[in-house]
């Protein structure tokens, strides 16, 4: 099957298409549905393209033909800075009035400048005696999901896809997204709360980047997947072991080193940009 180009933006490039077919070198295109995308057949990814989208901020990748979303079986999503716009920790941490401590933390581990499970239990220690109910404030004040959020997951459901949600972060707040966007499966951390505080440690075992990706894995195998049928969304180091695990890898609005090694990314468009990878018969 021939590879074509999927160039989509926020905005509508319709204005650019006179360009864009010229960097494609194809002038055979078509808009996807009523969505600021378009499909260009058979023609290629080139540098001048990839800086003139950088420009103009719009998303390239290339898609090979007929690649449909309802071959697929599983979409597994990250939950902080993924699914949701925060780091969950780092909003916990601003009402213990910590946030550039464990802001900076948080940094370095999605820029895999260290390592997780040394960033994670520095933070959470961080945040020793802090009252439970700040989980709640949280979630009902500060926790929003991304833009293409809700699209993109009732899409994946209504066309068979399992969902998961496996995160480094907290019970409480997956637990609740889980609920709310029906999704089928959530992983998570438990922190241990001892007499209505945060004591600064987590409970059970942890959940890091290898137990990531051995739960995407073992959700796999329990559905009777292959790789190929897979598709794992994620933004910081954290993730790129789970990533690796999925036949598509999806950068969102991610860092460098895992931009660079999924098989996609998405700098720009919400997360409903994910559909336009895929065809519908």
């Amino acid at each position: 099957m021939a590879d074509n180009i999927v160039i989509q933006g926020v905005s509508d490039p319709s204005p650019l298409l006179e360009q864009l077919s010229l960097l494609t070198g194809c002038s055979d295109h078509v808009r996807i549905f009523d969505r600021p995308a378009f499909r260009f057949h058979n023609g290629k990814i080139n540098t001048a393209l990839l800086e003139f989208c950088l420009e103009h901020q719009l998303d390239c990748a290339t898609t090979p033909s007929g690649r449909e979303l309802k071959l697929f079986g599983l979409v597994a999503f990250d939950m902080d800075s993924t699914l949701i716009d925060i780091e969950t920790i780092d909003e916990l941490a601003g009402i213990a009035g910590i946030r550039e401590q464990t802001a900076q933390l948080t940094e370095r581990a999605m820029c895999g400048e260290i390592d997780f499970e040394t960033s994670f239990r520095q933070r959470i220690a961080l945040l020793k005696g802090l009252p439970a109910s700040t989980l709640k404030t949280v979630y009902e004040q500060t926790l929003r999901l991304n833009p293409g959020a809700e699209c993109l997951i009732q899409e994946v459901q209504r066309q068979g896809l399992k969902t998961a949600l496996i995160t480094s972060g907290f019970e409480y707040f997956a637990e609740r997204l889980k609920s709310r966007l029906e999704l089928d499966y959530a992983v998570y951390n438990r922190v241990r709360i001892r007499n209505g505080c945060l004591t600064g440690e987590i409970s059970g075992k942890l959940i890091d980047a290898r137990g990531k990706a051995n739960t995407l894995e073992a959700y796999r195998i329990n559905l009777g997947l292959s790789n190929k049928q897979v598709i794992a969304i994620g933004d910081g180091a954290n993730d790129l072991a789970m990533l690796d695990m999925a036949g598509i890898s999806i950068a969102w609005h991610a860092k460098p080193l895992v931009r660079k090694q999924a098989t996609h990314a998405l700098n720009f468009v919400g997360l409903d940009g994910v559909l336009n990878l895929f065809e519908q018969a």
